[in-house]
């Protein structure tokens, strides 16, 4: 009995100990979690936070977009998201004359909120675990390549399976998402609910919203008010609808409470959102190959990328507003890289992974299964075969496929294929189509001197990290007629071909040939992009043919040496609901240096530099400051801004509701520190933090800087 207890206690000991680490699924919350959230000062009951039958906090959380979270915080539709999540939109809505970039936006009614065409929000109905389900379907159909237990396509077809023989009700705006998890050994359903008809309703101006933008990003402290709002409409019947006028706000099922009492350091808090990707069960091989090419590539090529934009993005306010969103987007993950390589060395995380791959290897040679080693002898044969082919994929990927938008020009396989039938209303129609997809393209690179810049950049940058035998085809034309020069190249790209100009393009239509179509200096060079991908893509799948099925051994063999020391396990993040706990807390990022947990409005005046658009502050918010008129937003005669938590985020959990012991909203999830980085790898409970807007000072900008009082009144607020 004695030892019985002794055990238990250990156990208790041992979840507390790793209580901050994990990206937890909320099937497995009650058996796995709610101990260790007690413990640390969960004050609610955990059905209250996920309920499989009733509803519950989970109900309030939503997919915003493709990539980020938001949380429903009035009863009618009213979504809170990241500033940076929203970016696209305010970016979609703003010209020169309405630059909301800029200035802000705030809908005054509703009448004035903006349909913003592509944004969606997602609601989670229900989790389901369907492993026996899954492995009973793999074990009935035929699999000659083996893949069928992570292919998508074919556990798309199982979940509609499944929905048909449980009587899942099934609309227009239903969608079935059936993922594996921990490599295979697990599966989960999540029956979703998308909603279009999506209305931005405000934004503070960048200058707030994105206060230290590259500088800051990924740092702290911080001091910004990283937020913004949309709001969910439906049709009359609250049903999923295309954009109408005759839509009205949804009303929704649940929203949360908002606590503008605070938290201190040491408070309890939660996070619940949709982490995009990391790799926890990664070998020290896999390791070095991300620091060498993903993130090598990333750093160096976006670098070069973004200098050029920046540069031209501050001559003329139009640049800026169309590339803004592309740069952030860039900006965001070049940075990571950076970190996360510098994190890598500094922690010495590759010396820990190789203490724990020695642990699993050991563990089999003790029980004399030695399928573990061949798990990892595979695996490291699969990294050292991939490694060239990774590294040029990485290359065309970011300096010529994400980094040229004049690349986005139209097929012209169709107008081909006409001209060859030479049958005449073939051709017709297929010079009718491309026109209007023309149209399009020259719409959208409206700044094609820009990307002339780019583009010359680009492809230097890749000729540097990409040996003269291994680059793209097109630099034999680069070579043998334009006698090596790559700004030649682009330039007769831009002058001559079909797609450089609206005027060429309206030359080339009335009259098309297969023969300008075949010489055209951009298609060539698309087709070459498309090639360089097509070879990487296929050497990357030789490589990798067996790795899926050593990867599942590997982490299978992790998870079960880690049950064993009573510690509890939680999968890959993968785009999909998961929950993560932990506390206010500070920390300290080099000998002698303490970072508080919370910062202040004063840090932003302390920051202020008027001739560094980074961190110019608006001239009402001094104002604010000067008269101290916080409302009751402040405290103690102090305007908070951020906190920071030791919850293991990652991109994706953006916009995330942070959440107080009771379960009420006190802040956003917005970024994560610097020397927190290598958490997608790595977590390092005493370094990783996750930086939060306090939800004081959201409110304090939409009431007391917007004069948006008309939002505060429709969320239910405690003290």
């Amino acid at each position: 009995m004695r030892k019985q207890i002794l055990f238990v206690l250990f156990s208790l000991a041992t979840l507390s100990i790793h209580a901050d680490e994990g990206m937890w699924m909320l099937t497995d919350l009650k058996t796995q979690n709610a101990v260790a959230m007690r413990e640390l000062g969960l004050e609610i009951p955990i059905e209250e936070v996920y309920d499989a039958y009733g509803l519950s906090l989970k109900d309030a959380v939503v997919h915003f977009g493709r990539g980020c979270t938001g949380e429903i915080i009035s009863s009618e539709g009213l979504v809170l998201t990241n500033h940076h999540c929203g970016y696209g939109a305010i970016q979609q809505h703003s010209n020169v004359e309405h630059d909301y970039l800029t200035d802000g936006f705030w809908a005054m009614n509703r009448d004035a909120e903006l349909p913003t065409p592509g944004l969606t929000v997602t609601f989670i109905d229900r989790i389901l675990d369907v492993t026996d389900y899954v492995n009973e379907q793999l074990k009935k159909d035929s699999d000659p390549e083996g893949i069928n237990y992570l292919s998508p396509s074919y556990l798309g077809t199982v979940a509609e399976r499944f929905a048909k023989a449980e009587n899942i009700e099934i609309t227009p705006a239903t969608k079935l998402e059936l993922k594996a998890f921990y490599g295979g050994n697990k599966y989960y359903m999540f029956i979703k609910t998308v909603y279009s008809d999506i209305r931005m309703v405000g934004a503070p101006p960048s200058s707030i919203g994105k206060f230290g933008a590259d500088t800051d990003n990924w740092m702290w402290p911080r001091h910004t008010g990283d937020f913004s709002l949309f709001r969910i409409y439906a049709d009359k019947n609250g049903k999923p609808a295309e954009y109408s006028k005759d839509n009205v706000p949804l009303q929704v099922k649940k929203h949360l409470k908002i606590s503008i009492a605070g938290v201190q350091e040491g408070d309890f808090t939660f996070v619940m959102g949709f982490p995009g990707r990391n790799w926890r069960y990664m070998i020290s091989d896999e390791v070095e190959e991300r620091m060498q090419t993903t993130n090598f590539m990333r750093q160096h090529v976006r670098g070069a990328r973004q200098k050029v934009l920046m540069e031209q993005m501050l001559k003329d306010p139009a640049v800026r507003i169309h590339y803004a969103s592309k740069y952030a987007s860039s900006a965001n993950y070049w940075k990571n890289a950076i970190g996360m390589n510098e994190g890598l060395v500094r922690l010495n995380v590759l010396d820990t992974k190789r203490a724990q791959q020695e642990e699993l290897l050991a563990r089999g040679r003790k029980k004399g299964d030695d399928s573990y080693q061949k798990a990892f002898d595979e695996i490291r044969s699969i990294v050292a075969h991939r490694r060239d082919a990774i590294y040029h994929q990485q290359a065309i990927n970011e300096a010529l496929v994400t980094a040229l938008d004049f690349m986005r020009i139209p097929s012209t396989m169709e107008l081909v294929a006409a001209l060859k039938s030479k049958d005449k209303e073939q051709i017709k129609e297929a010079k009718l189509k491309l026109k209007q997809e023309a149209d399009k393209y020259f719409a959208s690179v409206p700044f094609p001197e820009v990307e002339r810049m780019v583009a010359k950049e680009m492809l230097k940058t890749y000729a540097n990290y990409i040996s003269e035998e291994q680059r793209i085809n097109i630099f034999e034309i680069i070579n043998s007629r334009f006698k090596g020069s790559i700004d030649a190249f682009v330039d007769a790209c831009f002058e001559h071909s079909i797609f450089g100009n609206p005027k060429n393009f309206e030359k080339f239509i009335k009259k098309p040939s297969l023969y300008k179509i075949g010489y055209d200096w951009m298609v060539l060079f698309k087709h070459s992009i498309t090639d360089g991908i097509l070879k990487t893509a296929i050497a990357m799948k030789e490589a990798n043919q067996n790795y899926d099925a050593a990867h599942k051994v590997w982490v299978k063999g992790m998870m079960d040496m880690k049950q064993e020391k009573g510690i509890h396990i939680y999968p890959d993040a993968n785009s999909t609901l998961r929950l993560t706990y932990g506390r206010v807390l500070p920390y300290e990022p080099a000998d002698g240096v303490v970072y508080d947990a919370h910062t202040t409005l004063k840090g932003v005046m302390e920051k202020e530099d008027p001739d560094n658009w980074e961190f110019v502050v608006p001239q009402k918010l001094k104002e604010l400051y000067k008269s101290q008129d916080y409302g009751r937003y402040g405290k103690n005669g102090e305007m908070p801004v951020c906190f920071i938590v030791n919850t293991d985020n990652t991109g994706g959990n953006s916009g995330s509701p942070v959440f107080n012991s009771k379960g009420q909203l006190v802040g956003t999830a917005f970024d994560r520190n610097f020397e927190g980085l290598t958490g997608d790898i790595a977590f390092r409970p005493s370094s990783q933090r996750a930086a939060c807007v306090d939800i004081r000072y959201t409110l304090f900008i939409i009431d007391k800087y917007a004069g948006a009082s008309h939002i505060i009144d429709e969320l239910t607020i405690v003290e």
